[in-house]
């Protein structure tokens, strides 16, 4: 693979491309771009994992009405967050999200971490969403890829390449970041990676680190989430509910309540099963 040569210049003709191209089109009405408070913009990091935005946005405003801060994130049980959650399946998020409140209140005084390595400590989140935090909540100009941001770089300096490794591109995102401006300038990135996947294709897909998603229907995930979904709102049943009401064989449910006791999603007796 051979690496393009480029200069300042062209490092700024890029900038000021994807600045134009954000200034006309990007999407500056969502919430979460509407605000600077850390904990808001750690709700919505979280939600837009492996979730597209137009399912996040009606979600990420009932959320934060109900949990307007880490405090009363904190405070209530599993099965009070869960209704609010939802419909943004991978329902993961939600205890790792009610776990990490918890440490922030018991281990940070409340106050949404503001590096990559203290956001990391926390359940589920990777280094990926710990830097889109740091840059978002705190405007810290750090080197980050996600998809969008990766199909970029693919795109304008790796177009003709395949198997692109990030720590190819990590020099290149480096030399054009807006230090003055991260906040903006990967909004910018983002917004311009997700047009380039509706008018050429997913430029990701000739990244060393694409992955296809494996099919819902009829997976593991599928499962979980209709066991979640019924105890949210059903609350305590029984073995006997779940079997009926689940679309599954009694070995899979019963591995799938096994794992999620297990994560401390559920609390288990001999006859019921409830959220944790």
């Amino acid at each position: 693979m051979n690496k393009p040569v480029l200069d300042a210049d062209d490092f700024r003709l890029f900038q000021d491309y994807i600045y134009s191209f954000y200034s006309q089109y990007g999407r500056h009405d969502m919430p979460w771009r509407l605000t600077d408070n850390p904990y808001y913009i750690f709700i919505s990091e979280v939600m837009l994992q492996q979730t597209q935005v137009d399912r996040v946005w009606n979600k990420y405003t009932e959320f934060i009405k109900r949990f307007p801060d880490v405090e009363s994130l904190a405070s209530v049980s599993l099965k009070e967050v869960m209704p609010y959650w939802q419909g943004l399946g991978y329902n993961r998020r939600a205890l790792y999200l009610h776990q990490s409140a918890q440490r922030i209140m018991d281990e940070f005084n409340g106050r949404i971490p503001s590096t990559v390595d203290e956001l990391q400590s926390l359940p589920g989140i990777g280094c990926a969403t710990a830097s889109s935090i740091c840059a978002f909540a705190y405007n810290s100009p750090i080197v980050f890829i996600e998809t969008n941001i990766r199909s970029v770089y693919i795109h304008f300096f790796f177009n003709d390449s395949q198997c692109v490794h990030d720590g190819v591109l990590r020099p290149f995102i480096e030399k054009t970041l807006d230090r003055a401006n991260p906040r903006g300038w990967y909004y910018a990135l983002m917004d311009y990676g997700a047009a380039l996947k509706k008018s050429v294709g997913n430029p990701g897909r000739r990244s060393v680190h694409y992955t296809r998603q494996t099919p819902f229907k009829g997976s593991l995930r599928q499962v979980r989430g209709s066991i979640i979904r019924y105890l949210t709102e059903n609350g305590t049943i029984s073995y006997e509910e779940v079997y009926i009401n689940v679309v599954s064989s009694r070995e899979t449910i019963d591995s799938v309540l096994k794992q999620l006791e297990k994560e401390g999603f559920i609390v288990v007796t001999d006859k019921t099963l409830s959220l944790a």
